[in-house]
């Protein structure tokens, strides 16, 4: 008669153990074997992802956020998406505009890169997105991304891939200069009418980068091009599609800081700031950079089976004080469902809104703003 229930600790134990020794596993991150292939850091690398279902163009850097989930335009000046339910609008499309197959999947994006001197609305455009973590000091990464030109583009060189540590958001439709940590060096000319060229290169890291942008980080003046055939525009267009930044060998171990959460003692009444946790401008929809921190308190939780903890939401006071209660609920609730899908069992989580009632910094700066916007998690028992 007792065997069940000692059967059903055995295999608990058993079930935590195994989970403990994956999240050890994911947690190591920087350190690979030679069989082990490096991921993605691009979460959304061939634009397959969407908010909601797009039905058209757009003509504003912000409105491409709201399009492609994860990406956005790093500048006023606005990338274009395709796909099956995307329409083109009717001048565009008589311009050739979407008349190409995506290199992958069914889903594409489009960036003006060349043609300023000689004057184009937007002559300039680039896609931007946040990395799934941050890069490591030292290490070796491999960039990989596919582009293809418009019919009747012209062709330049330069295209490439810059690394931020924040995320780059400016109120012009400017040129953004930058040292590329990869470019084409010759023209991306292709070989017949609608192929594909793949940039590729080898970096090493120099700084903790979070953000990468592709596009062409180079004035008019500095850039390669040349001109085909009859009737050419004036500037170039490239599709751009399954976009790769990955981990190359030699791998480093990544050490863990002290201030790290799996280094923090757990207390009943303790509360832990949940670092590094993003979400969707103004939703609250998770980013893939979450999950990084939130693996470690998956690992916690794990760890002391019977721990019960209350997640806070925060937010800056921008908005009304009833909405932003209303997010910060909504984005504490978003943890707690992470968790509950990943195996913890919901009576042991709360869930509570603060909004901008409890602001640790000023809501003056956007500086300040940023460090409000938050996350926490309270120990309500061991």
């Amino acid at each position: 008669m007792n065997s069940y229930p000692k059967r059903t600790l055995f295999f608990s134990f058993c079930y935590r153990l195994v989970v403990l020794l994956l999240l050890a596993v994911s947690h190591v991150g920087a350190q690979h074997s030679s069989k082990e292939a490096p991921l993605n850091l691009v979460p959304n690398p061939g634009f397959e992802k969407f908010i909601g279902t797009p039905d058209r163009w757009f003509y504003r850097g912000a409105d491409f956020a709201r399009t492609a989930r994860y990406w956005f335009s790093a500048t006023t000046a606005s990338p274009d998406a395709y796909g099956p339910a995307i329409k083109v609008p009717f001048d565009w499309a008589e311009k050739g505009f979407g008349n190409r197959k995506p290199h992958s999947g069914k889903h594409m994006a489009g960036i003006t890169v060349f043609g300023c001197t000689d004057g184009k609305p937007h002559c300039r455009e680039y896609i931007q997105i946040q990395l799934t973590e941050p890069l490591v000091v030292g290490q070796n990464y491999l960039f990989e991304c596919w582009v293809s030109p418009l019919d009747r583009s012209m062709y330049i060189n330069n295209i490439g891939a810059y690394m931020s540590i924040n995320p780059i958001r400016r109120t012009t439709d400017e040129v953004l200069v930058r040292e590329a940590q990869v470019a084409a060096p010759n023209i991306l000319k292709p070989t017949k009418p609608g192929a594909w060229m793949k940039i590729s290169g080898v970096f090493q890291a120099k700084y903790p980068a979070e953000h990468l942008l592709v596009g062409n980080f180079n004035d008019d003046e500095h850039t390669l091009n040349t001109a085909v055939g009859a009737d050419v525009y004036n500037y170039a267009y490239y599709y751009v599609d399954d976009v790769l930044l990955q981990k190359a060998p030699p791998y480093l171990t990544v050490p863990v800081p002290d201030d790290d959460l799996t280094k923090q003692k757990m207390a009943p009444g303790k509360s832990f700031l949940l670092k590094n946790i993003y979400f969707e401008f103004d939703r609250h929809e998770l980013m893939p950079r979450s999950f990084v921190e939130l693996k470690k308190l998956l690992g916690i939780l794990t760890k002391y089976p019977t721990m019960t903890i209350e997640i806070v939401g925060h937010t800056d006071n921008v908005g009304n004080d009833a909405y932003n209660t209303t997010l910060s609920q909504q984005r504490a609730q978003s943890v707690v469902n992470y968790l509950v899908g990943n195996h913890i069992h919901k009576n042991r989580l709360r869930v509570r809104g603060e909004g901008e009632k409890k602001p640790i910094s000023t809501n003056e700066t956007e500086e300040g703003r940023q460090l409000n916007r938050r996350v926490e998690f309270v120990v309500i028992k061991m």
